[in-house]
């Protein structure tokens, strides 16, 4: 005899719970035990990626609400060569960036994000421009290309991007936050914001504000997606 029940809701399994124990059909027990694997794998499967980010939400404004109620911003700074500077000038940048260090006495925290150069496009394009050079060209071409693919392949091609992750905590984590208190929260990271645009540039950096939604998810997916072959929507 087949027995067949679609599991539906909690009140067939609590009918099953309640065979299980006032009955000794094996039927029943190994339909228990099925049932039971079954919602063991649905509440493994409800630990999502979600879960585990440790960030709420990105407001509209860019700033970045996190799990624990503080806030974030994110700034972007265009960097400055400092070995082509003259000794006054990287005197005058190292007493800058110190004054910067001192005058910010709030959490902030430096991110560099190097990402590995895609060569494939320059190379074509080489290869096409040298096609119906004569031989000595092409060789000279081909050395070029060896020699950058063995640059790219040692990591030593790569952009760099710099951000600066600047926090504001709230008075009270427990307590739950109004749309007033957020306001205050992120006029409060803006100052913070124009403080530092300010410091560095004396130092010659351009500090720039994230201040769209999509810009700092795009931002926060680039550091969350380290494969080359997943294109970042």
């Amino acid at each position: 005899m087949e027995i067949k029940i679609n599991i539906k809701n909690n009140a067939i399994l609590s009918f099953v719970e309640f065979c299980r124990t006032n009955f000794v059909d094996k039927s029943i027990k190994v339909i228990y035990i099925i049932i039971k694997r079954k919602e063991e794998v649905l509440k493994k499967k409800l630990n999502t990626v979600q879960n585990w980010l440790p960030y709420d939400k990105v407001l509209n404004n860019g700033i970045v609400k996190m799990k624990n109620n503080y806030y974030i911003k994110i700034l972007k700074v265009s960097p400055i060569n400092f070995n082509l500077k003259s000794n006054l000038e990287k005197e005058s940048i190292l007493n800058s960036y110190k004054t910067f260090l001192k005058t910010c006495n709030y959490d902030i925290q430096i991110l560099i994000q190097s990402n590995k150069e895609d060569l494939s496009n320059h190379i074509f394009q080489v290869e096409e421009i040298n096609k119906n050079k004569k031989e000595k060209i092409k060789l000279i071409s081909k050395k070029y290309i060896n020699f950058i693919q063995e640059i790219n392949q040692k990591k030593k091609s790569s952009s760099k991007n710099f951000y600066i992750l600047v926090k504001e905590n709230p008075i009270n984590k427990n307590k739950k936050i109004n749309e007033e208190n957020e306001k205050i929260y992120c006029e409060k990271l803006n100052e913070k914001y124009f403080q530092i645009k300010e410091s560095l540039s004396r130092c010659g950096n351009i500090v720039i504000n994230c201040d769209s939604k999509e810009e700092v998810e795009r931002i926060i997916k680039s550091f969350l997606n380290v494969r080359k072959d997943l294109k970042i929507i």
